[in-house]
């Protein structure tokens, strides 16, 4: 009798080269001999997704987005069929899966596309079977029967949508990491590793910079309340758990501090200040699907004014190209572009209902002579725009001043 469904996702570090594969179907083996049915999500092998993208970038610098998918969908269907063989080769069933053959059904946004529902009948059939299901993460097919893709980390979202749609007991998320840290463990030794983090905070953690998953997977896993597992591939060590709620005795201030070089900041100079302005780069900016983080506005007291806002690295050109576009047509000045930025974070849900946070924080960065260049805030968090060159001193002085290491 079977133990429950686990469904189980493997990074492309974890899936490297043939020894890593190896340990992987060993791992899902040991599973299965266990009694648990199996669902498994995997990546591309190392960097194979980087590779496809250089290599498509020597044949056309501009290719068609539907051929993009085409292209990088190939890197997964590699790794199911190896693990699948290494799986065999252990003595125990198992079939791959394209993320098509698995009814992941997407809408049609070419590179980004977003799940709108899963039929996971085959996948059942298959279980019934007794097979080990290995479905290939990241991607999916339209109502047109084109290949999708879903973005970066996107075999996180494949592994939590299944979960949800299978009724998985539980949803494990293997990477090359011990599970979520204070702060990334490469620039602060001292980071500690999280046992229980809640939805909120790790989706804040994502979306500010933390690499370790996905911030579209964070969200379906709260919407539908999939409890995940981040542990390492590499290590039978339990992991942190990303839970609805974690109950403390007393509530920690600040859970985790995150860094972000990724971004560029844009600053509109001399904006005439009248309605209408702002909204009209901004729904440009849309248009072209970049997206906007920070905003600042700086009335002045000659009726015009300065707009800055952040926006991610790689679509930097593309905005500066449409923000110089609109500054001409409202008549406003020069156009700055500084990729010369870093954005870093503090993190958790203890600071609604603490006082001085902010100040501790701005506290820091100036005894360490970092000048602030933007800030926004949210419930649970407090950002800053500081030069890159100041980044990894900011993260370890507020690593420290919070007592992450303790």
């Amino acid at each position: 009798m079977s133990k429950g469904l686990v469904v189980q996702k493997f990074g492309g570090s974890s899936v490297a080269n043939v020894e890593r594969i190896q340990n992987v179907a060993t791992r899902v083996v040991s599973y299965r001999k266990k009694g648990f049915d199996l669902v498994v999500v995997v990546s591309a092998l190392g960097d194979t997704t980087d590779e496809l993208i250089a290599l498509a970038d020597k044949i056309n610098m501009n290719p068609s987005e539907r051929e993009m998918d085409m292209l990088l969908s190939t890197g997964e269907q590699i790794s199911v069929a190896l693990l699948a063989m290494a799986i065999h080769k252990l003595g125990f069933e198992a079939i791959s899966f394209t993320g098509a053959q698995g009814g992941i059904i997407t809408d049609s946004s070419h590179t980004r596309a977003r799940i709108i529902r899963i039929n996971g009948d085959k996948i059942k059939e298959e279980l019934k079977k007794g097979k080990i299901v290995i479905v290939a993460g990241f991607q999916g097919i339209n109502l047109n029967q084109d290949i999708t893709t879903l973005g970066r980390g996107g075999s996180d979202l494949t592994a939590v949508a299944l979960a949800k749609e299978l009724n998985a007991s539980s949803c494990e998320i293997y990477t090359d990491v011990q599970g979520i840290y204070t702060t990334d463990p490469r620039i602060e030794p001292k980071a500690r590793k999280i046992k229980a983090i809640t939805y909120d905070e790790m989706l804040e953690m994502a979306s500010l910079g933390a690499q370790v998953m996905q911030s579209r997977s964070i969200e379906v896993a709260k919407k539908f309340n999939v409890p995940l597992h981040v542990r390492s591939s590499f290590s039978k060590n339990p992991g942190t758990m990303i839970i609805k709620e974690v109950k403390k005795m007393e509530e920690v201030v600040v859970n985790g501090i995150t860094l972000n070089k990724n971004e560029a900041k844009i600053t509109l100079c001399n904006v005439p200040d009248k309605p209408g302005v702002a909204v009209k780069l901004f729904e440009e900016l849309a248009c072209a699907q970049v997206s906007v983080d920070m905003i600042v506005q700086n009335v002045g007291h000659i009726r015009q004014t300065d707009i800055s806002f952040t926006v991610p690295k790689a679509d930097s050109a593309k905005a500066t190209k449409i923000t110089k576009r609109v500054a001409s047509e409202i008549g406003a000045g020069d156009v700055l572009l500084d990729n010369d930025i870093a954005r870093v974070s503090i993190v958790g849900v203890g600071m609604k209902s603490h006082h001085g946070v902010a100040a501790g924080m701005f506290g820091v960065l100036a005894k360490n002579k970092i000048n602030i260049e933007m800030i926004s805030t949210s419930d649970i968090s407090i950002s800053c725009i500081i030069k890159k060159r100041f980044a990894e001193t900011a993260v370890r002085a507020l690593h420290e001043k919070f007592g992450l290491a303790k």
